[in-house]
């Protein structure tokens, strides 16, 4: 199987010419389903080699940290992200492995952040205020350096959670009674992460090229950023017929958005919560032996019928938004 970073290395190499390389996606694209952005593909094994060197890689970081870690916490992190980065050199940048290089990725970012916080000495979060945001914030500024040089597409997404934290870290230094409103400023921290999503999103609206991977795993960690606090806040998730039904309909209106916007994060961040609520309106109607087992066959099957029909209740969905919104999703 050919990459398109295969296909933009061989342009430029000059074994290819642009003119080839845009006739061959053409046809390619001329082939498959017209709703193959509906999908959302992304690449993580192209073979089992892959799981291979992710479960090597694995365990040599894991040993090296911790036997490093022995001798300093400064020297284990630091150890784990510089052995990342070198073994990125040749997973990733030259090898392309999709489930190493996002490993290797995700460790390098913890390295930089448990040795950020080795060298300002905090080690409990609940004290940590302007350590944790100063770890954070130099585990932030590595990713991004890590994405210039790789471009692994999780990247932006662990950079931009990082940052997250980092800023509410010094909030919460800087403005102690903050602490109240923790969930309120995760919430506007999830929306921050999904607003940039769409941005990356609105650059391949035909989802054929990395902005739309980028994209995907932004939308991953926006969702529970986003579901969590609003599933708390409002009590949805409580033992009661009134948060059950809170729930459920959070749910609902988390499916219309998952669809406008062709993402399904939402949906699966939410679906614990879900789960919960409607085996809790089961049992009020009597079925308490059976609740989760029903809960789970209804809704499993709406999720499934969801799948098949996706791009269908997408159509339903966008039909009655004006047109200039609908140039700026993906279309159905």
């Amino acid at each position: 199987m050919y990459s398109d970073d295969d296909l933009d290395a061989a342009t430029r190499a000059g074994v290819l010419s642009p003119d080839a390389v845009a006739a061959f996606r053409a046809f390619v694209a001329g082939r498959q389903s017209a709703f193959e952005a509906d999908e959302e593909s992304v690449r993580l094994i192209t073979s089992f080699n892959d799981i291979f060197v992710t479960i090597a890689a694995i365990l040599l970081l894991s040993a090296l940290g911790w036997l490093t870690g022995k001798i300093s916490p400064v020297l284990g992190g630091a150890g784990v992200a510089v052995a990342s980065w070198a073994f990125a050199e040749y997973f990733t940048r030259r090898r392309r492995m999709a489930l190493p290089s996002l490993a290797l990725l995700l460790a390098f970012v913890y390295g930089v952040f448990a040795a950020g916080l080795g060298v300002v000495g905090v080690d409990d979060f609940a004290r940590g205020g302007y350590g944790v945001a100063a770890a954070a914030a130099c585990a932030a500024l590595a990713a991004w350096g890590h994405w210039k040089r790789f471009m692994v597409p999780i990247t932006i997404a662990a950079g931009a959670g990082i940052g997250a934290g980092a800023l509410l870290a010094l909030g919460l230094a800087l403005v102690p009674a903050l602490r109240d409103f923790f969930l309120p400023l995760v919430f506007m921290a999830g929306l921050a992460l999904f607003a940039l999503a769409l941005w990356w999103d609105a650059g391949d609206l035909a989802r054929k090229t990395r902005r739309s991977d980028v994209a995907f795993w932004l939308h991953l960690a926006a969702a529970p950023m986003i579901v969590h606090p609003v599933f708390s806040l409002l009590g949805a998730g409580g033992a009661t017929i009134a948060g059950a039904v809170g729930a459920v309909a959070i749910y609902a209106v988390l499916a219309v958005l998952a669809l406008l916007v062709d993402r399904r994060a939402l949906l699966v961040s939410a679906l614990a919560y879900v789960l919960y609520a409607a085996t809790t309106l089961f049992e009020a109607a009597g079925s308490s032996t059976e609740a989760f087992a029903l809960t789970a066959l209804v809704i499993g099957s709406v999720l499934l019928s969801l799948s098949a029909f996706w791009h269908h209740a997408r159509r339903l969905v966008l039909a009655p938004l004006p047109a200039g919104l609908r140039q700026r999703l993906p279309t159905a």
